[in-house]
């Protein structure tokens, strides 16, 4: 597999909930059974689209190959009362942390940041049968009502991990050797730029019921904001972080200076974001074991000084150090807020908008009305039948249809289109 294609923390995707499937129009017949009526069942519900975490799960690389996602459509309803078949959700598994936006509007739909499902869109109702429609008045309905639209959307999913802190630097620097050495996360750890392609997750256990968790934050260089290197593919996922380790190398071997790296960093994470680079940090001086005798402590130590920053000088080969880094960490978490989470950008009645709203538009004496709903309401109606128009023409007057004609100019004698359907208007 090519490193490009692990590298997939955002995605755009397509899902589609089913239909709801449609009412039966039937009559009960039975020999010796005089006057059956209608025995019309309802249709099914249509799956649901539904996202739930994935546990251990940490890059978006599922959907590299799956784009698209439909649930199946309800069962249609059939004679003797029997009802359609509701469809089996859909469930789509994403890493903790993941968010999901809507593509058109950019605006936050939900943040799996926790445990519970969540109902992304939802399969259309089950039509009624023609049972639902029988009354005194009205004993032999020749009409059933069809299954709802199931609601569908593009969506951005952006994976921003949950992590308490993130251990940043440039490549090579012993990120991974430290995740390893405080936690149970196994990362690749090689002598080579770029080892980690991914995200890497440890819990470090601080006592018997504490602790926190850490993230390792790879492809970090100069112009990584601007997509250099790994580019600012994880950058991302510094975003939740309450605090960040910032390690730099002090042993020579890359023949770097560890000030400077240090700026490197911080400058990209500041044009990244000005929220990232404010985060509180912890410089931490790694390969301490490894470091040649002149190595000039004093002026790391002077330096830190000068940029407001607590210094560890560790090993995470030999284990040197890190007990006193660990403690500083806890102790810090302890002052800090909690890790982000995003609330919905779409408010409740925008998830479920008016599905009775109409729009009159004229054209002389023609009158087109149009609205999902009323799709729905033509394809359900039997014109032939008197019953079956009287249930129609009540649906126009209980949910404004006459009124909204009546407003638009509409007169004895015009011509209301909805649909294929057209008929002159009364009032």
């Amino acid at each position: 597999m090519r490193d490009a294609e692990r590298i997939i923390d955002k995605v755009k995707i397509y899902v589609k909930a089913g239909n709801g499937g449609n009412g039966a129009v039937s009559f009960h017949r039975e020999k010796y059974v005089a006057r059956g009526g209608p025995d019309g069942g309802d249709g099914g519900h249509g799956g649901n689209i539904v996202f739930r975490v994935e546990k251990g799960a940490t890059t978006l690389l599922f959907f590299r190959d799956h784009r698209k996602f439909v649930a199946k459509n309800g069962g249609d309803g059939k004679g003797d009362k029997f009802h359609g078949a509701t469809a089996p959700d859909v469930v789509i598994p994403v890493p903790l942390g993941t968010v999901i936006r809507d593509a058109e509007s950019g605006r936050i739909l939900h943040d799996m940041s926790d445990d519970v499902p969540y109902v992304c869109c939802r399969g259309g109702k089950g039509g009624f049968g023609n049972r639902r429609f029988a009354t005194p008045t009205r004993q032999i309905p020749m009409f059933a009502r069809p299954g709802a639209t199931g609601e569908e959307r593009e969506l951005i999913l952006e994976l921003k991990m949950l992590a308490d802190v993130g251990l940043v630097g440039l490549p090579s620097v012993g990120k991974s050797s430290l995740l390893a050495r405080i936690s149970a996360a196994r990362p690749k750890v090689a002598a080579y730029h770029f080892t980690t392609l991914s995200p890497n997750l440890g819990v470090v256990k601080t006592g018997a019921e504490s602790g926190f968790v850490a993230a390792d934050i790879p492809g970090l260089i100069e112009g990584a904001a601007d997509g250099a290197g790994l580019g600012h593919a994880f950058l991302r996922h510094i975003e939740r972080c309450r605090m960040l380790l910032h390690i730099v190398d002090i042993s020579g071997e890359e023949g770097r200076d560890p000030r400077e790296d240090f700026r490197v960093i911080n400058e990209e994470l500041r044009r990244y974001s000005e929220k990232l680079a404010a985060l509180p940090q912890i410089l931490v001086a790694n390969k301490c074991d490894a470091a040649p005798p002149d190595f000039d402590r004093a002026a790391l130590d002077a330096f830190a000084k000068s940029e407001g920053l607590p210094i560890f000088y560790i090993s995470a080969a030999t284990g040197e150090g890190i007990p006193d880094l660990l403690h500083a960490v806890t102790e810090r978490l302890k002052e800090l807020p909690p890790i982000v989470t995003y609330e919905s950008e779409i408010e409740e009645e925008e998830e479920a908008p008016d599905t009775r709203e109409v729009r009159v538009t004229r054209q002389g004496n023609d009158f087109f009305v149009e609205g999902k709903w009323l799709v729905k309401l033509v394809e359900s109606v039997n014109f032939s039948d008197y019953e079956s128009r009287a249930y129609f023409e009540k649906n126009l007057i209980r949910f404004g249809v006459i009124d909204a004609l009546a407003e638009a100019g509409c007169e004895d004698g015009c011509t209301v289109h909805i649909e294929d359907f057209q008929f002159d208007f009364v009032k």
